[in-house]
C-alpha cells in the first residue's frame, strides 16, 4: 500500500454530476485522503495514466463513453481496485461491471461512510498476500501463486475477484461457506447490504468456470446457506 505526504491515499472519483463531486471531494478530503476529480471518460484516462492512483471511483453513465467500457480499458493494462457508482440497480448490470474486472458496485443514492468503507477495503485487499497453493481435482487446476486456471490444455480468464472466490472455495472442498464468511474472507470487512455484489461476483466466476470446464459445475449453491465447492466424483 502507498502512501502520500501524511498518510494519504490517493483516489479518482469520475462523474459528471458536480454536486456529486462535491460531496464525494468534501467527505473524502476530510477523512484523509488526495481526491482526484474528472466529469469525462477522456478525462479520466488521461489522469490514470498520468497520476499513480489507489483506487477508481468510477460512475457507468458519463457523457462521453460507457463506465463499463472505460473498466475494461482500464482491466488491459491495471489492477487499480475499481468501485462503481451507479443508479442502476438490476443485477445484470452489476454482473457485467463486476465481470469486466470492477472490485465493488455502490448503487445511488449511498451514504458517504459506506463508500469510504468499501474504497479503503478494496484498498486493503490488494495488499493482502495469501500463501500460494496449487489445487488439483482431476484436469482442474487451480494456482494460487501464480493467479491461475487451467481445465486440461485451455487456461480460463477470470477477474481478480472471482479468481479470489474461487481459490477461497476450492481451498475446502465439500464445505458450504456463508455470504458472510466468504465476504468477511475475500474482502475483509463486514458485508452489511453486499449480499448482492457477492451473489452477481459468484455468478459471473461459475459461468466463467463452466464454460471452461466443458459444462462441469464445480459451485453449488445452499439454499439460504452459502456456496461450496463440489469436484465431480
Amino acid at each position: 500500500m502507498r502512501f502520500y505526504g501524511k498518510q494519504e491515499l490517493r483516489i479518482l472519483v469520475v462523474d459528471d454530476d458536480r454536486e456529486l463531486l462535491d460531496n464525494v471531494e468534501d467527505h473524502f478530503t476530510a477523512a484523509g485522503f488526495q481526491v482526484l476529480r474528472a466529469s469525462t471518460g477522456a478525462m479520466a484516462l488521461e489522469l490514470i495514466h498520468r497520476v499513480q492512483l489507489d483506487c477508481v471511483v468510477l460512475d457507468v453513465g458519463l457523457p462521453d463513453q460507457d463506465g463499463f467500457d472505460l473498466c475494461a480499458q482500464l482491466r488491459a493494462d491495471s489492477a487499480i481496485p475499481i468501485v462503481f457508482l451507479s443508479s442502476y440497480t438490476e443485477e445484470e448490470k452489476r454482473i457485467r461491471g463486476l465481470s469486466l474486472g470492477g472490485d465493488d458496485y455502490v448503487c445511488k443514492p449511498f451514504s458517504m461512510r459506506e463508500l469510504e468503507l468499501r474504497v479503503r477495503a478494496r484498498i486493503q485487499s490488494r495488499g493482502v498476500q495469501r500463501p500460494a497453493a496449487v489445487h488439483t481435482f482431476g484436469p482442474l487446476v487451480i494456482d494460487t501463486g501464480r493467479r491461475l486456471v487451467r481445465y486440461g490444455d485451455r487456461e480460463g480468464d477470470f477477474a481478480r475477484i472471482e479468481f479470489d472466490i474461487l481459490a477461497f472455495l476450492a481451498q475446502s472442498p465439500g464445505r458450504v461457506f456463508s455470504y458472510e464468511q466468504i465476504y468477511d474472507g475475500i474482502w475483509k470487512e463486514p458485508m452489511g447490504r453486499s449480499r448482492h455484489n457477492l451473489q452477481a461476483r459468484v455468478a459471473s466466476m461459475r459461468q466463467r468456470l463452466t464454460d471452461l470446464c466443458g459444462g462441469t459445475n464445480y459451485i453449488s449453491t445452499v439454499r439460504r446457506k452459502g456456496y461450496a465447492f463440489i469436484p465431480p466424483e
